[in-house]
């Protein structure tokens, strides 16, 4: 029944895409097709062209069906009857209309490309564009002919300025290079280049629309000369001009001002006297509230008396001050004051410190049912510095077998925008600019016949942004896992010191005591949404190395060569993570989606297997989706018949994905995805069999699965369904067996709901 229902919705969404694409098509007008570019020119990329088009066809489902055009189409045209009329009005809603040819849009593209080319130094290129009709439908084809380029034979630079030439000629750095295309964007670019530099270090009232170029064409051979000079009516200026312009500034004194009405005025040079607290040349204008203190703003302000004024620093201090909590917006303006400064103001806007959320979820594992509860409060302003605090409470149950087991936690933490240790200077901690934040856990675990589980953890971790890198650095994280309670028949069934089913340290109490390191990397461009851009996400953390160290010195090992800290034994290990994903965008709503991950987790000395909790497992929604998660590998173990076998975790992971996501319509978005991966155990345990990594068989076993998802796209929350379905199980015995080319629908299926992207 399930499968028919599946089958019956494609169906329709074939006989969506099925209909007449020119119904609301007026008489005389046309529906636009088609659009393709024809091009002689490998160097001029297709995407860059692509950005230029004025006007595309209606989007295209995987490529070939156009839904939201097939939706709209089915609305009726007749709309006497109300049902008829509410149903039009839907449809057209969710829908998208017909595009209709525009002849001004096409030379309008035309010019566009041309102007293009002619910018990359295609001068003499030739753009057009050829129109075909059938029907009511309209086919356009661009034609791209660049002919020879125009280069760059000579660079010269004339500026008066000697800082300014100095700052123009530097080989090193200058994106001009003698024999490179005489391209209109690496001009522009290198002029801006030029004029940042020489902004960061004071020139306020320089910018790049003083700079301009000169070019010789006259050598007749598509080679230029190019100068790069000032601005002809700078040269003739009078040399009060150039004083200004060429003035070198200094940052005086910076005020801030915090207040409620978003319409004061920049101007606060008769304000500060009023009510001012002062720091260093710093000044906070108080309300008759107070929201922030002055060392919070400081702390997360780049801007500094006494210092050259600087485009870059004005940047990113809006950046560091609109991350902060308690603050909605700010506005930098400056004054020129006496003796070459500039005066700071910073208009500092309050948003709501204080918020409460709650959400719930329902759960299916292994056949049983189940519900959990989050409650989330956080307050971001809690002691007047921008510190957040945020305590989150979960409670959660699933009816095993006419017993509840039952989840509780909670999480602490306090944020502080600054970076806070006990040595170092108030300069040197302000100049880090990092985020510092003071964690806490605890969770219990009660699972019917199994065993109880308590867990209680806290850590101190530092946070800060550089360019396109974010990093994390945990100083420590100390977690302590404690089994009040093991059933007498789990233990006797599982964890017999003779023949263990179940790995019996993952049963006893321990401690972790890890430090470690995680960043993310990413090339998206705000600027160009739809450019092709990679992220990655790279991790390294290591436990037990100080307590190791400290117990050689100051205890002895137990009767089985380990130690222990407070009479529980510690963990010692290392484990790095690396993933990236790259996005290939075709246009707004069709793009394929490519992720690798990779993991390596090394237990040694005082430990012999990584804790259960810091393993890799695969499967689940963000995963290998044929499987639920947890549930498959490592390596061919052959799985319990149990609802959760806790030997399906691994020291080594490796995960392949490939998805399509296609807009379909509305808030829904379609996609088709192949994963491939598995885990693997880095030594030979006892209790997993099959599951240890060699370079001779872990290819043959890599478990594949495919499938098909929906999302909805809410803006602030992506909803995800994805039904996965196993292609190769490794785990299988049977070599005909392990191909899954007729699937079960009760052992090949998975279905997950999950919320965000996968990767």
């Amino acid at each position: 029944m399930k499968l028919r229902g599946y089958m019956v919705f494609l169906v329709a969404i074939l006989l969506i895409s099925a209909c007449n694409t020119t119904k609301f098509v007026p008489d005389g007008e046309y529906l636009l097709d088609k659009v393709t570019i024809k091009s002689d020119n490998k160097d001029v990329k297709r995407d860059d062209l692509k950005e230029y088009i004025r006007q595309t066809p209606n989007a295209a489902v995987f490529g070939a069906w156009r839904m939201q055009l097939g939706l709209y189409n089915w609305a009726p045209k007749d709309t006497i009857k109300r049902f008829n009329r509410f149903l039009n009005r839907t449809l057209h809603k969710i829908g998208d209309p017909p595009v209709i040819y525009n002849t001004a849009l096409t030379s309008l593209t035309v010019q566009q490309l041309q102007r293009l080319l002619e910018n990359k130094g295609y001068s003499n290129a030739k753009v057009h564009s050829n129109i075909s009709i059938s029907g009511k439908k309209a086919s356009i084809e661009y034609v791209v002919n660049s002919n020879k380029p125009y280069s760059i034979q000579n660079y010269k630079i004339d500026l008066k300025n000697e800082f300014l030439n100095e700052i123009a000629s530097d080989t090193s750095k200058t994106l001009i290079k003698p024999g490179i295309l005489f391209d209109a964007d690496i001009l522009n670019a290198e002029r801006e280049r030029v004029c940042t530099r020489f902004r960061q270090k004071g020139y306020y009232n320089f910018n790049k629309e003083f700079l301009s170029y000169s070019a010789d064409s006259s050598l007749n051979s598509h080679r230029v000369n190019v100068t790069l000079e000032l601005r002809d009516y700078l040269k003739r200026s009078l040399d009060s001009v150039n004083k200004i312009i060429f003035k070198q500034f200094t940052i005086r004194k910076v005020v801030f001002y915090t207040n409620t009405d978003a319409n004061i005025t920049t101007d606060l040079a008769t304000k500060v006297e009023l009510d001012t607290l002062h720091f260093r040349d710093f000044m906070l204008v108080n309300p008759k509230k107070r929201i922030l203190t002055l060392d919070a703003l400081v702390q997360n302000t780049y801007i500094n008396p006494k210092s050259l004024y600087s485009d870059e620093t004005v940047e990113k201090t809006y950046s560091a001050l609109n991350a902060l909590g308690p603050i909605k917006y700010v506005n930098i303006s400056f004054k020129e004051a006496e003796n070459n400064s500039l005066d700071c103001y910073i208009i500092v806007i309050p948003s709501k410190a204080v918020s409460l959320s709650a959400e719930m979820e329902g759960t299916y594992t292994a056949g049983y049912w189940g519900g959990a509860i989050n409650v989330n409060s956080t307050n971001r302003n809690v002691f007047k510095g921008a510190e957040t605090l945020s305590l989150l409470l979960r409670g959660a149950a699933e009816w095993q077998d006419g017993v509840w087991a039952q989840e509780y936690g909670a999480q602490v933490g306090l944020k502080f925008p600054r970076f806070m240790l006990p040595v170092g200077s108030y300069e040197f901690k302000r100049s880090i600019h990092a985020n510092t934040e003071l964690t806490s856990a605890f969770s219990y675990q009660f699972r019917p016949g199994e065993f109880t589980t308590t867990n209680v953890g806290a850590g101190v971790n530092y946070s800060w942004v550089r360019g396109r890198y974010r990093h994390n650095f945990q100083l420590f994280d100390l977690s302590y896992v404690h089994f009040p309670d093991i059933q007498t028949a789990f233990r006797d069934s599982f964890l017999n010191p003779l023949k263990p089913v179940f790995n019996p340290y993952n049963y006893i109490d321990h401690l972790i005591w890890r430090m470690g390191y995680n960043g993310t990397y990413s090339t998206y461009n705000a600027n160009r949404p739809y450019q092709n851009y990679s992220v990655a996400r790279y991790s390294i953390e290591t436990a037990g190395n100080g307590l190791n160290g400290l117990s050689h010195l100051f205890s002895k090992p137990d009767t089985a060569g380990y130690y222990k800290l407070f009479n529980v034994r510690f963990a010692q290990y290392v484990k790095a993570e690396y993933n990236i994903t790259h996005h290939q965008i075709f246009d707004k709503g069709d793009r394929f989606v490519y992720h690798l991950g990779l993991g390596l987790g090394v237990p040694y000395g005082n430990g012999d297997v990584i804790p259960f909790e810091k393993r890799f497992y695969s499967g689940g929604a963000n995963s290998i989706r044929g499987w639920s998660e947890s549930t498959l590998g490592p390596g061919i173990y052959k799985r319990i018949d149990l609802p959760r076998d806790f030997n399906q975790v691994g020291d080594i992971k490796l995960d392949m994905n490939l998805e399509y996501r296609a807009k379909l319509f509305w808030l829904m978005e379609g996609a088709l995805f192949l994963d491939a991966g598995n885990i693997w155990t880095i030594k030979d345990y006892d209790t997993q069999k099959g599951g240890t990594f060699h370079f001779d068989t872990f290819m043959n076993q890599i478990a594949i699965a495919y499938g098909a998802g929906v999302r909805f796209d809410f803006s602030f929350f992506i909803a995800r369904v994805d039904l996965g379905v196993k292609l190769f199980n490794p785990a299988i015995s049977s070599r005909n067996d392990k191909w899954r080319l007729n699937p079960n629908f009760n052992d090949d299926f998975a279905l997950h709901f999950a919320i965000g992207y996968p990767f």
